[in-house]
Formats: structure tokens, sequence, C-alpha cells
């Protein structure tokens, strides 16, 4: 496998992972829901647009899908300080404790899948997972570090 192909495989992967892991649990949230929640969570407060952006969805869709998140508690919508035209978005304590929950959920949904592992496979996943988390990680203006 050449490394564009190595590439593709882990994106196709990654989605498959989170479609297996939600169709297990039987947790029928959408998954821009914890897609949302995770970026609130691991980077702060966003604009609605910056949200529809990482998403890639359109601003109405994320504004409709954070009005669902806010009716739940899971999110807070305020002015933005900066420009009083925008909103800013940001995860309530409700809703990290629902991140949460959804991970420990998909861990030992998957963890059945992953059980015959050897040490060694363990620490090269261990190694990819550190490698990916490094290079997935976004600025604000959203260009990859």
């Amino acid at each position: 496998m050449n490394r564009s192909d190595v590439i593709a495989s882990l994106v196709l992967s990654g989605y498959a992972l989170g479609r297996i892991a939600a169709q297990d649990a039987g947790n029928d949230a959408p998954a821009a829901q914890w897609r949302v929640l995770s970026l609130l969570e691991q980077e702060g407060a966003r604009r609605v647009g910056e949200l529809a952006a990482a998403a890639r969805t359109t601003q109405p869709g994320m504004t409709r899908l954070l009005g669902m998140l806010e009716k739940d508690g899971l999110v807070r919508r305020s002015p933005d300080p900066d420009d009083s035209r925008a909103t800013v978005v940001d995860i309530t304590p409700k809703g990290a404790t629902a991140v949460a929950a959804w991970r420990a959920e998909f861990r030992e949904t998957l963890a059945p899948r992953f059980a015959a592992l050897s040490d060694d496979d363990w620490s090269t996943l261990t190694r990819a997972a550190e490698i990916l988390a490094a290079h997935t990680t976004t600025e604000r203006t959203g260009e990859s570090r």
C-alpha cells in the first residue's frame, strides 16, 4: 500500500469505526452532534459558521443542530464579544458529560473487536493514534498543524 492509500484507508476505517460503534451501541444521535460537541470540548467556543465549516454542513443546518443541542442543555449560545452580529457556541457541563459517556460507550462497544490483538499490534495502534492526533489538530483558522 502506498502512502496515499494508507491515508485513505485510515480515513475510511475511522468512519467505519464510528458507524459500527454507533450501530452496535444503538446510539441514534446524529454523528454531527458528537463531532460538534467534541470540537467544542477540545478547542473551546466557536462561532456558528466555524462549526458549520468544521462539520461540513451548511450554516442553516448547523443552526438547527445547535438549536436541538441547546434545547437539550448540551451547548449554550451567546453574543460574540468581538462582533455583536455573530453568535458564539460553547459546550456546557452537561454536554461535556454526554461526550464522556459517548466515548465510554464506543470504547466498550468496540473493545471486543480488538480483544485478540497482540501487544505489538497495540503498540502499533497506539503510535498510529498519537501520529493521527498530532496531524489532525486544527488552528482556529482551520489549517492543519
